[in-house]
């Protein structure tokens, strides 16, 4: 057996053993809406250090467990601090706890994250609801053998981002009035924020924002036929775009000051997925 599917199925019935719950919604929470979690009703809660194998995050700010609860009907499972790959871990081990959530029965996968800003007409502070990606710098994680349980060799990638989700989120969008504007979002490996050359580079390609994470959580979804949906905090400009040096800080800063809004987006688009897939 691929040994890094058997390690999957050994969380998986881990989780089992200690979660009867079965969510039909995963939320990956990006920096700085880690707080989202503890707003919504909690049935239960699972650390990652309480599951045999699993990665756990060492990421300031990211409390690295799974919240298992409702918002309105829907049934959900967060995860409270996702897995980078610069943390020193596999690919396979980064998308591990999507292909866990799918087993535990979600059909939907909501990725959030923290972005920087490629194009000047992204400020921080914006909202991106991500229509694209680029995720040829970074392993794929389906690389090596191919298990037919979860997906196809050959996944097709022409829509990664579901357009029925997407439609959704403009709509919550235009009816709280806030403004989410569209955009292709490129992961690169990091931990380094990128240079003033990567930042064109990404440009050129045709990315709006770039980041370290969501592109390989996505990819592994979409492998598993999940349907997939995403929006990204603006929090910086990136490198040679502002002239000012960039900082963690800055990235967390931005996040919190926009979390509020964020989240009212959030619970109003998760509500009216839960409503659209029952």
């Amino acid at each position: 057996m691929n040994s890094a599917y058997e390690k999957l199925l050994k969380c998986y019935e881990d989780v089992r053993k200690k979660v009867d719950f079965k969510p039909e919604l995963a939320l990956i929470l990006g920096s700085g809406l880690g707080d989202y979690a503890e707003s919504i009703q909690v049935e239960t809660i699972l650390n990652y250090s309480d599951i045999k194998e699993f990665p756990t995050s060492t990421v300031e700010g990211h409390k690295g467990r799974f919240v298992f609860g409702y918002v309105g009907e829907t049934p959900i499972v967060i995860m409270q601090g996702r897995v980078h790959y610069y943390e020193g871990y596999s690919m396979e081990d980064v998308v591990l706890p999507t292909r866990l959530m799918k087993l535990m029965g979600a059909k939907v996968l909501f990725l959030t994250n923290a972005s920087g800003s490629v194009n000047p007409e992204l400020q921080p502070g914006d909202f991106m609801m991500l229509t694209d990606q680029i995720a040829s710098f970074i392993p794929s994680p389906l690389r090596g053998e191919n298990r037919g349980e979860l997906g196809v060799r050959f996944p097709d990638m022409a829509e990664v981002y579901n357009r029925n989700l997407r439609n959704i989120i403009k709509q919550v969008a235009e009816d709280l009035d806030i403004s989410v504007k569209d955009g292709i979002y490129v992961q690169l490996p990091g931990p380094q924020f990128e240079s003033p050359a990567e930042i064109r580079m990404c440009r050129m390609l045709g990315a709006d924002a770039v980041g370290m994470s969501t592109a390989c959580e996505a990819l592994a979804a979409n492998h598993m036929n999940m349907k997939v949906c995403g929006i990204s905090c603006i929090t910086n400009l990136g490198a040679g775009m502002s002239g000012e040096p960039l900082t963690s800080e800055e990235v967390y800063e931005i996040s919190k000051r926009t979390a509020p809004l964020f989240k009212k987006l959030l619970t109003e688009t998760i509500v009216r997925i839960g409503k659209y897939y029952q």
